[in-house]
């Protein structure tokens, strides 16, 4: 029976203290959405806001709130920025972990946290130089300013975060499992495959979730690349404008009370509640995952 002295009851009180502290952040920052859209939900109905396709907050005798083009665009960019990042994020962990020389395992990793410190307003400026024009002239298009280009430097700047927490989890599964493996004649890729992956599953799918949340979270990247127009995307080479670039385009312009103001913060309220059923459902499958793996031992 351990005892506890002191010092521990005294850390133990301060890592609580830590704990709540957080919780008590998140709960003030969702109160403060919604205490602030309240106005907005009351006068034009949140269904209607969400289902509506015009955004067009600033006509003076016909404003429109209808918020279907920002969720779509975030939608799109999101799950397109994700088909890019995780393939790129998932092997290059397996490659650093599992076949790298350690020269080559100290220069990736040291490369991989040199990107995720470099801004995301450099990674735009990058985008217009460089990408812009490529996706012009490659579609044909009036303008490089699009879904797919804000998409690709998305994806690159979640590509350090995957790659870094599903490397953790691939260093944290037990050697024994590999020995196993090889023990029983499986070939590397084979055990890479079959009994690393599975048992790292519940770190990389909180890697993926944390890509995720950077990058529909993201503003600076989606304010200069995505070519802010508030409709409907009906290509990957249309403009578009997600939810953080019409907050981030529109909230100086706003007049404070009014119900374009209030509409604004709906529209973050709505980021904030979709980012927690990520994290809901990423919490689910790793746990489901983990408890799969568990009968399968």
């Amino acid at each position: 029976m351990k005892i506890k002295t002191t010092e521990n009851y005294k850390i133990e009180l301060l890592f609580s203290a830590v704990s709540f502290f957080s919780l008590l952040a998140l709960f003030l920052i969702f109160l403060t959405l919604a205490k602030e859209s309240f106005h907005s939900i009351k006068e034009i109905g949140l269904i209607k806001m969400i289902t509506s396709s015009e955004w067009y907050p600033t006509d003076e005798e016909n404003p429109a709130f209808g918020m279907l083009p920002l969720i779509t665009a975030s939608l799109y960019v999101t799950f397109l920025s994700l088909l890019i990042s995780i393939p790129i994020g998932t092997l290059s962990a397996v490659y650093i972990s599992e076949f790298a020389k350690p020269k080559a395992k100290l220069f990736l990793k040291s490369f991989i946290e040199i990107i995720s410190a470099v801004p995301s307003v450099v990674f735009g400026f990058w985008g217009i130089v460089f990408l812009v024009p490529i996706i012009q002239k490659l579609f044909d298009l009036p303008t490089g300013y699009c879904i797919l280009t804000s998409s690709i430097v998305l994806g690159i700047m979640a590509v350090p975060i995957i790659t870094s927490l599903c490397e953790d989890a691939l260093n944290m599964v037990p050697s024994s499992l590999r020995e196993a493996s090889y023990a029983l004649g499986a070939e590397k890729h084979t055990t890479i495959i079959r009994i690393i992956i599975p048992a790292a599953s519940s770190g990389i799918f909180t890697a993926i979730i944390l890509g995720a949340g950077r990058i529909i979270g993201e503003t600076m990247v989606v304010l200069m690349l995505s070519g802010g127009s508030a409709v409907i995307p009906e290509s990957l080479t249309d403009p578009a404008r997600p939810i953080t670039s019409a907050i981030a385009s529109e909230m100086g312009e706003t007049v404070v009370g009014s119900l374009h103001y209030s509409s604004l913060f709906t529209l973050g309220l709505i980021l904030f509640v979709i980012t927690v059923i990520l994290s809901v459902l990423a919490q689910y499958i790793s746990s489901k995952y983990s408890l799969k793996l568990g009968k399968g031992r």
